[in-house]
């Protein structure tokens, strides 16, 4: 006699928790898609840089602090920085504004914004 496997109700909680899906018996492997197909619908581009070692040891300690991958810790880094950056040019760009609106308020100008 063979035992009955019990059902377990598909909620997202049940996948959530992993009593849904995490076995390898219910994985199948997908070769419909190529890694320029994955690249491409993650909007990814493969490039190459070259690091000093001893920047890459570095990084390497900080994503394993971190529980990740250093390359995954590199992407992110990026696009800190981006966003850091567009920012700061978007306050410079404000703060050159606002004096300019200043100066032209002082000059008996009216004040536009525009």
């Amino acid at each position: 006699m063979t035992k009955k496997a019990e059902k377990i109700e598909g909620t997202v909680e049940a996948w959530e928790s992993g009593q849904l899906g995490r076995d390898a018996q219910y994985a199948k492997l997908d070769n419909s898609l190529s890694i320029k197909d994955l690249e491409d619908a993650l909007e990814l581009k493969p490039i190459s840089i070259r690091l000093k070692k001893s920047l890459i040891s570095d990084l390497k300690l900080i994503a394993d602090i971190e529980g990740m991958g250093y390359q995954p810790l590199i992407k992110q880094l990026l696009e800190r920085f981006v966003i850091g950056e567009f920012k700061r040019y978007a306050r410079e760009c404000m703060t050159d504004k606002l004096k300019s609106l200043e100066a032209e308020e002082a000059e008996g100008g009216e004040r536009k914004i525009a």
